[in-house]
């Protein structure tokens, strides 16, 4: 019989770490951040539900004889790089929960000069991490065919990022998915999935069938992942779970410090660095702007973020 106290003094030791690092000025904003947004969260949730109007303003814009009614950061981007601002994102909620968590995150992008931000909706009681990233895609086609572009980028939010990443590891979506920003999500499992026994969420603990398709070898992989962890990320546990550390993967890991879960897509340096990214990437996932930090795990040591008075200081090269 094995000894089960080993696991109860790491499950102790988590734990306590936990508590530590809430009692910090930064984890107590952070989780009276992430209170309020659940509260707001709550009142959206429901009007997402409803069937959401077709409403394509990308399209309208490609239909545009002058610029100058657009905010700055929209005309500046599409001045700028159009294909950046006309690659479409495409952004996959988490467990429990629909469109409406990217509320802001969705106004942000398109406010940014981001003209095709679209969202996948499911429900995790039905379907598991397989069906929906078939579901994805269907969607990635359906988009590329409709749009024109070859390729698109996607923000997954918790479950959403796991799916993300098995459309493309396992279902070949890297052939069409030039980035992936993960927010939240257990790449490497979460004992917090022992608590419910959904097919969907025993997917998520570690060790599961899924999981260990995804720390396959996956050699190639064209496609470049940022992944957004926190150490006030109640649902992931450990916390380091929702770090990409995939050999063959080409990943940067940046780390929030006093973000609650729910928060993530609505935290600015997110928004921040998503945006900077997906504005200064070329096709083949290299940056097209000096300065711009570069999705490198050799380059940019997986899991560091550098803060300047709450925003992301952009890092320069030699040259500048």
């Amino acid at each position: 019989m094995l000894d089960p106290r080993p696991r109860l003094q790491r499950a102790a030791r988590t734990t306590r770490r936990g508590v530590e690092t809430v009692c910090t000025p930064a984890g107590l904003r952070g989780a009276a951040t992430e209170l309020a947004w659940i509260t707001a969260h709550g009142a959206l949730y429901p009007l997402a539900m409803s069937t959401e109007r077709r409403r394509e303003r990308g399209r309208e814009e490609l239909d545009r004889f002058t610029l100058s009614d657009l905010p700055p950061l929209q005309r500046g981007l599409l001045m700028g790089d159009v294909v950046a601002a006309g690659t479409p994102i495409i952004l996959i909620h988490g467990l429990v929960d629909n469109r409406s968590i990217f509320t802001l995150l969705r106004r942000a992008l398109r406010r940014r000069g981001f003209g095709r931000v679209l969202t996948l909706n499911y429900s995790p009681f039905t379907q598991d991490i397989r069906s929906v990233a078939t579901r994805l895609a269907v969607l990635v086609e359906k988009t590329c065919e409709e749009t024109g572009y070859e390729r698109v980028h996607v923000v997954g939010h918790s479950l959403g990022g796991v799916i993300a990443r098995y459309y493309v590891q396992r279902l070949g979506g890297d052939a069409r998915v030039h980035t992936v920003c993960t927010l939240g999500s257990p790449h490497k499992g979460t004992f917090a999935a022992h608590l419910m026994p959904q097919k969907v969420v025993k997917q998520l603990r570690p060790g599961s069938d899924v999981m260990l398709e995804l720390a396959e070898p996956c050699p190639g992989l064209r496609t470049r992942f940022i992944a957004f962890w926190s150490d006030l990320d109640q649902l992931i546990v450990p916390k380091s779970s929702a770090r990409i550390d995939h050999p063959d993967l080409l990943a940067r890991n940046v780390l929030l410090r006093g973000v609650g879960h729910m928060s993530l897509p609505i935290d600015g340096r997110v928004v921040r660095e998503i945006a900077a990214a997906l504005a200064h990437l070329d096709e083949d996932g290299s940056t097209v702007t000096a300065g711009v930090t570069p999705i490198d795990a050799v380059a940019v040591p997986a899991g560091l973020a550098v803060p300047a008075r709450g925003r992301f200081r952009i890092r320069r090269t030699a040259a500048q």
